[in-house]
């Protein structure tokens, strides 16, 4: 047996301190973010998905469960509940007649767009509690250790997903009077 580089009593208080700093941090990561989309009846699953939905444009049941963290019936039955609002549809590819797929419509695209322009930082906890990091650093953490612990548990594309949603933020999306507007969108109104 390999000899361990670390004590129980370390191991224990590790894992401990993620326990309860997690806890507290998703306890308001989950009322900033149900405050966000109460305007819009969307639950966070919900919302999560749309965001899956957009990011991976055509995703598996079983990619919305697992990029989404979730359990695949949990993914199917709010899926199912946001096509009966409108805003996914369901199909089969000929070639993997297994998987179920979901792709935005036009009205999803756009509840999941508006909630993005109306998001308000002002009115978000976590992000009120990361200002004096960026004023004293001129950044915003990177969150590194955490990124790497993610990996270490979900693996390399969860992470490759994670990365590219907010890849196509910044490379979709830009700020104007204080929103974030679709590009696209943006050069629609000029035509």
């Amino acid at each position: 047996m390999a000899d361990k580089n670390y004590s129980m009593k370390e191991a224990m208080m590790f894992s401990q301190r993620i326990a309860q700093l997690s806890k507290a941090l998703w306890k308001s990561v989950e009322k900033d973010w149900q405050q966000w989309i109460k305007p819009y009846d969307l639950n966070i699953n919900e919302h999560h998905i749309l965001w899956i939905a957009y990011h991976l444009n055509g995703a598996s049941i079983s990619d919305v469960a697992k990029f989404g963290v979730m359990h695949v019936s949990t993914a199917f039955n709010f899926s199912k509940k946001l096509e009966e609002r409108g805003y996914l549809t369901f199909s089969k590819k000929e070639s993997d007649k297994r998987n179920t797929y979901i792709k935005l419509t036009e009205q999803g695209e756009a509840v999941l767009l508006d909630l993005m322009e109306n998001y308000q930082p002002d009115k978000n906890a976590v992000f009120s509690g990361t200002m004096p990091l960026k004023e004293l650093y001129g950044k915003f953490p990177d969150i590194i250790e955490i990124m790497a612990i993610v990996r270490n548990i979900y693996g390399d594309d969860f992470m490759e997903i994670f990365e590219k949603s907010f890849k196509n933020i910044d490379c979709q999306f830009i700020e104007e009077s204080g929103k974030l507007r679709k590009k696209d969108a943006v050069e629609k109104e000029f035509v």
